[in-house]
């Protein structure tokens, strides 16, 4: 197996780098020569088949230093674009839903603080889940909407492929290339650590860019290549245990994309973590 990029025949033309590890159910790949501009993990030479998931659909195994992932195509393009239609017409709320430490009116756009400054959110978002959830990061709080029938049926989809349930959506909305989401770690006190963060891509295909937290900056910087993926559409990437740890992620700006992507990170809250000290209104 040659490393390099990998084109799914499914979507042939989505192409992704090839760090895989080992497939979790044997897929039919083929080696693309064409070549990232960005440095890019190398894959092992070996790929072994296992079976651990509930549905069996193919996945590729993506491993680094701390970092563990699987992705696969969890619904084709007819479905992904039916998908992708209703979450538009059921999810009018993109706008914002701020519950925040700080007022937040209708139609005011989120802010996360980073090193003590306020910025706006670069995309719409919307939350989703059980009853009386809130996710927090940023010094911002989200407090959950009731399931929609689409999301319900994209949940149900999600822990039928993966064997683990959910009680949480952040959703994310890319109007188009020039929405963005910076370097961060979903390692909030309030997630289930033994729950993968699963995240549906529907809509355009952007780049998704791992970095190790040693790499970043600091005296104590270390030379790890950052790693790479193509999120396509209907495709569905877990992050597992202990990704978040070592691992930053974003969703860098690429001023080609003129399409929207809406992704959907499901997660599990576990509700004796949540903040208690935020006053609802």
């Amino acid at each position: 197996m040659q490393c390099g990029w990998l084109k799914n025949k499914r979507n042939p033309g989505v192409r992704m780098d090839k760090f895989v590890t080992r497939h979790r159910k044997r897929s039919v790949v083929e080696a693309d020569e064409s070549k990232s501009e960005e440095p890019i993990k190398k894959c092992k030479d070996e790929c072994e088949v296992e079976e651990e998931f509930s549905q069996p659909i193919p996945w590729q195994k993506f491993e680094a230093e701390g970092l563990d992932c699987d992705y696969s195509f969890l619904f084709d393009k007819e479905e992904a674009d039916h998908l992708l239609n209703q979450l538009e017409e059921e999810c009018p709320v993109f706008e914002m839903f701020c519950v925040s430490i700080f007022s937040c009116d209708k139609g005011d756009k989120a802010k996360v603080q980073v090193y003590g400054k306020s910025y706006n959110v670069p995309r719409k978002q919307a939350t989703y889940g059980d009853e009386g959830l809130m996710y927090s990061f940023s010094g911002v709080h989200l407090l959950a909407k009731p399931w929609t029938p689409t999301l319900e049926h994209i949940r149900d989809a999600v822990a039928k492929a993966t064997g683990h349930t959910f009680n949480f959506v952040l959703i994310n909305r890319y109007k188009d290339g020039h929405d963005h989401m910076g370097e961060h770690r979903d390692d909030e006190r309030e997630l289930d650590p033994a729950c993968p963060i699963a995240s549906v891509s529907l809509g355009a295909v952007r780049d998704f860019i791992f970095r190790h937290k040693d790499a970043r900056s600091g005296s104590s910087k270390r030379q790890i290549e950052p790693v790479k993926l193509e999120l396509a559409h209907g495709s569905l990437l877990l992050m597992n245990y202990p990704t978040n740890t070592y691992w930053y992620h974003s969703l860098p700006v690429r001023k080609k994309v003129k399409t929207p992507r809406i992704n959907l990170t499901f997660r599990r809250i576990v509700k004796n973590r949540q903040k208690t000290s935020i006053k609802m209104e």
